[in-house]
């Protein structure tokens, strides 16, 4: 579902923006009224159920995202089929900064968790950012955050050990502040952590029986996040 955002209820919070993510993100942070005012205009808000698809690689490439809640997965395709999830996005992520540059969409993205975004032009924000310093330099800082987190994700989720990186995994997955999380499939963890579906299933159970995690319903786990820990760092 798509919906439009006018202006008066994007800044007075009438349409739940006052709180957004997209207010709060680095990409628009430092934005005035007045800038605000040239911004949000054509902004819209999205509403997607798990499974649904945002867009697809190869896709041109005309806006930007900004998740306001819930999680996505940015999947590329090996030759012989197989998905490789390379990125998990999730509130204040900004997907889609490539078409800055003039390329079309990288991933597949994903839905995993009902999501709420905000979709707006890459040429909107891309006109803005040659005019507005603060804007430019919040561009920056949100590629340098893209690079920090493909940095992150190759050395926690791709090397070490599979127990060490589904410790990893689970750590990164808990809300902040708490010692809780939300699993999707066994399918999915595998491609993230590049291990088969039975081994995601048996790392899990093991995690169990060391009273690592207990599940508290299904697929939502309670983390012994000083036990994880103690693992990733042995």
């Amino acid at each position: 579902m798509t919906k439009r955002v006018t202006l008066t209820q994007a800044w007075e919070g009438t349409a739940d923006c006052l709180n957004c993510s997209l207010r709060s993100t680095a990409l628009f942070g430092g934005l005035t009224k007045q800038d605000f005012e040239q911004m949000h205009e054509p902004v819209e808000q999205v509403e997607l159920q798990p499974g649904e698809v945002l867009y697809k690689a190869g896709d041109s490439g005309h806006h930007m995202f900004t998740v306001r809640s819930g999680l996505l997965k940015l999947v590329q395709y090996l030759p012989d089929g197989t998905q490789r999830i390379v990125r998990l996005m999730s509130t204040t992520d900004v997907l889609g900064l490539e078409v800055l540059v003039g390329k079309a969409y990288e991933h597949e993205a994903v839905v995993l968790r009902a999501s709420e975004l905000c979709r707006y032009p890459k040429d909107t924000v891309d006109r803005f950012s040659r005019s507005n310093p603060v804007m430019h330099k919040d561009l920056l800082k949100q590629w340098q955050k893209e690079l920090t987190e493909a940095d992150e994700w190759l050395t926690k989720l791709s090397t070490g050990s599979a127990k060490k990186r589904m410790a990893n995994l689970l750590l990164r997955l808990a809300e902040d502040g708490s010692n809780e999380c939300f699993l999707f499939s066994r399918e999915d963890i595998g491609s993230i952590l590049s291990i088969t579906i039975e081994t995601a299933s048996r790392i899990l159970s093991e995690f169990k029986k060391l009273n690592l995690i207990k599940e508290i319903r299904s697929n939502h786990l309670e983390l012994n996040v000083a036990g994880l820990t103690r693992l990733i760092e042995s």
